[in-house]
């Protein structure tokens, strides 16, 4: 697709993202809510400007480009998937990730009730959540996350991009064509057991 990005808690910028793409390639067929900020304090301390802002992004975002997504595979009459990504936050409490997780297990449930609006145009709308994953900045911001989290992740090591991109790639793909409303969680075991990470280290990447 040509063109930059934007902020995505501004809806004009989510549906323009959407019209440029059927511009470049004459249809949509998939939609995946995958931009997100987390940002974790307090909530005690937690200001109301940075509250509205990560709900504007991670829910408002999610939202309205599903429902821009929804409504030009609607027109085409031709089925979709969309795609939404939670966070093991979602489903596992962490401290001072209040604010953050509750947008994020907002999507899941968006998830199960876009179940009843777009079925029925072919449409299907599922989660992916992942736990502590490898990636440039995650290592950046931890150089010793990787060691970190291998010790308290059950199958020995935490999730590569790989791993998430196998899981989306499923959701997407005919095979899953049956599936819908579902949260897929991707984090080697860790929410089963839970262990904190013996460090202060508190994952900031989902």
């Amino acid at each position: 697709m040509r063109g930059g990005g934007g902020d995505i808690g501004d809806v004009q910028v989510v549906r323009d993202l959407v019209r440029r793409s059927v511009a470049d390639f004459g249809r949509l067929t998939i939609a995946i809510a995958n931009a997100g900020l987390s940002l974790w304090d307090d909530f005690f301390d937690f200001e109301p400007e940075d509250f509205y802002r990560i709900l504007a992004v991670n829910l408002g975002g999610s939202f309205f480009l599903a429902q821009a997504a929804a409504r030009q595979m609607r027109r085409q009459g031709t089925g979709g998937r969309l795609l939404f990504m939670s966070s093991v936050a979602g489903n596992q409490a962490i401290a001072t990730s209040s604010v953050y997780a509750m947008t994020k297990k907002g999507l899941e449930m968006l998830a199960r009730s876009l179940v009843s609006e777009v079925s029925s145009h072919g449409i299907t709308v599922n989660v992916i959540a992942p736990g502590a994953t490898v990636t440039p900045r995650t290592v950046t911001e931890v150089p010793d996350y990787e060691s970190i989290w291998s010790q308290v992740t059950p199958t020995g090591r935490p999730a590569y991009p790989g791993d998430i991109a196998n899981a989306a790639l499923f959701f997407l793909s005919a095979q899953a064509a049956h599936i819908t409303g579902q949260t897929l969680i991707i984090d080697g075991g860790w929410s089963a057991t839970s262990p904190e990470p013996k460090s202060q280290f508190v994952d900031k990447t989902k």
